[in-house]
């Protein structure tokens, strides 16, 4: 009774093997396929463009302002090795990875690249066979240009440059013959300026490269059509670009010594001065000479030179007086009295001789000389002019409460005082300090509140993550819209059979169970059928009996 029992409950209830995951995707229906596959091939897309997107990173620019010729040689040589680009600026910048910006550089640069639209000395080398005089000039003056303008362009200031060489033909006639000259055009940087000594070397630059070239034979100029040479014809006015600067800075020393003075006394934000200084720059030069006369003392006088000169000479008296032996008789020295008594005369000698005597004595003594040499400085202060305007003075009493007050007159006039220190004030030079006590407008600056979503920082994010979000929100659609219905299809359970199926599956069954044990029957699941079995067991066991012993004995219920 038993044996028949376990064989029919093993026939009442099948043993389902379940079937794997491929196995179920194949029983899906076509359509439920479909979809899936189409929701794997998307979501594989999807992968690969993140993945893509993310090793690019950002661009960076590769050269900019390049013309058309080198630019597509460039993208020619990327596209050779392998190197992702972009066009920025309407192609007048390429754009590379960031992390090949270098070694992009090293290999076009090895390619000789960009080899730029200015060409020097390298036109020499592609000379070809047959060209004339004419062409042969042409070129080497090309070339000439492209190296000066090289040469030219590598000064921080200067952006672009062009050459204008105009070389004349030399001639067997010297005085006919013409001297070279040169023009200069420059494009310089926004808010950069040359400075005079920069343009000299310009000029010297481009005069010495020319043979037999004048350097007031060049002319430069800047992208305004300034001229920024001058020669004697005609001089520029008004100040140089140095010497602007030197006022600027002279009138900036003299603001900081204000500042510095005053804003201890009257606070940070209270206080504002302004000088202008005159200056001048022209230049002159005197010379004085001086001559001091030998006066004064003998011992403080310089001799220079001094001769004397000194003759004598004495001539033979003719004779005279009776013939004989006295008259003949040599002449008598001459005696002086040696007392003041007078001496009787003596006789007449024979013939007395005459003698003279001259002497010559001349002089020279050292003159004093001076030689004064005077030059004025350039940039000296003519006159200073200075205002300081002060805030009045803010009080505030012990409720918090502020009020603005004005300052006294003793106040402003030792403000003055310590102005008028500060710049070096002198009343014959015409200098004007003026210091004036006003109140201070304070004008109240509204902070605009700009919505989060117009924030520069909050766009900036968005549109980086931008691409990233779009592909998650394309997966996350292909994903819940066509695999998971499809997974979802394959790996439900089956549903359970209805009442009356299950019965006349089992007696028709007609399956012979395998020799040996019974198979092991399967976890009973828990249903409302199962639970309305056992309901009706406890509640009429005589009809379920009835029934069981039916199934063995093949009769009808």
């Amino acid at each position: 009774m038993d044996n028949a029992v376990v064989a029919a409950r093993a026939n009442a209830l099948p043993l389902v093997e379940p079937a794997g995951f491929g196995a179920r995707v194949a029983a899906l229906p076509v359509k439920t396929k479909m979809m899936f596959l189409l929701g794997l091939a998307a979501l594989v897309a999807v992968v690969l463009a993140m993945t893509t997107w993310s090793s690019q990173g950002d661009y960076k620019v590769l050269y900019a302002n390049l013309s058309d010729k080198d630019g597509g040689a460039i993208i020619a040589q990327l596209s050779q090795m392998n190197v992702p680009y972009r066009h920025a600026d309407g192609g007048a910048a390429i754009l590379v990875p960031a992390s090949k910006v270098h070694d992009a550089r090293l290999k076009l640069a090895a390619a000789g690249l960009p080899k730029g639209s200015v060409v020097g000395y390298e036109l020499m080398d592609g000379a070809r066979f047959g060209q004339t005089q004419f062409q042969e000039r042409l070129t080497f003056q090309r070339g000439l240009e492209g190296e000066l303008t090289r040469s030219i362009t590598a000064l921080a200031a200067v952006q672009n440059a062009r050459v204008h060489l105009a070389l004349p033909n030399q001639n067997g006639f010297f005085r006919e013959q013409q001297k070279p000259t040169a023009s200069v055009m420059l494009t310089l940087y926004p808010g950069r300026t040359l400075e005079r000594s920069q343009i000299a070397g310009i000029v010297h630059l481009v005069s010495s490269s020319v043979p037999e070239m004048n350097p007031k034979a060049v002319s430069v100029l800047d992208q305004t059509g300034a001229l920024l040479t001058a020669n004697g014809d005609s001089p520029q006015t008004g100040l140089d670009a140095q010497q602007l600067q030197y006022v600027n800075q002279v009138e900036a020393g003299y603001q900081k010594r204000i500042f510095e003075l005053l804003e201890p006394l009257v606070g940070r934000d209270n206080l504002r001065a302004t000088v202008t200084a005159d200056l001048d720059f022209s230049q002159s030069e005197a010379t004085a000479e001086e001559f001091t006369p030998n006066q004064g003392d003998k011992a403080s006088v310089a001799i220079r030179s001094q001769q004397v000169s000194e003759q004598s000479g004495s001539q033979g008296g003719a004779p005279s007086g009776v013939p004989g032996a006295t008259s003949n008789q040599p002449p008598v020295p001459a005696t002086a009295p040696v007392t003041g008594a007078a001496q009787p005369l003596q006789a007449a000698q024979g013939g007395g001789g005459n003698s003279n005597s001259r002497r010559d004595a001349v002089t020279n003594y050292e003159v004093d000389k001076t030689v004064r040499v005077t030059r004025n400085a350039t940039g000296t202060v003519k006159r200073l002019n200075a205002a300081v305007v002060v805030n009045h003075r803010s009080v505030t009493d012990a409720k918090g409460k502020t009020t603005t007050t004005p300052l006294s007159a003793e106040e402003i006039e030792k403000l003055t005082a310590l102005v008028r220190e500060s710049i070096g004030f002198k009343q014959d030079r015409g200098d004007s300090v003026k210091v004036i006590n006003a109140p201070f407008k304070v004008e109240k600056i509204e902070k605009v509140d700009i919505p989060l979503w117009k924030q520069p920082e909050i766009i900036d994010m968005l549109r980086a993550a931008a691409v990233p979000a779009g592909l998650a929100l394309i997966g996350l659609i292909v994903f819940f819209g066509l695999v998971r219905p499809a997974m979802k299809a394959a790996l439900a359970p089956p549903p359970p059979p209805a009442p009356g199926a299950q019965l006349s599956a089992v007696v028709d069954d007609e399956t012979v169970l395998p020799d040996g044990t019974p198979p092991a029957l399967p976890a009973p699941k828990t249903n409302q059928n199962l639970e309305a079995a056992r309901a009706l067991a406890k509640e009429n066991p005589a009809a379920v009996a009835n029934i069981v012993r039916g199934w063995v004995s093949g009769e009808a219920a």
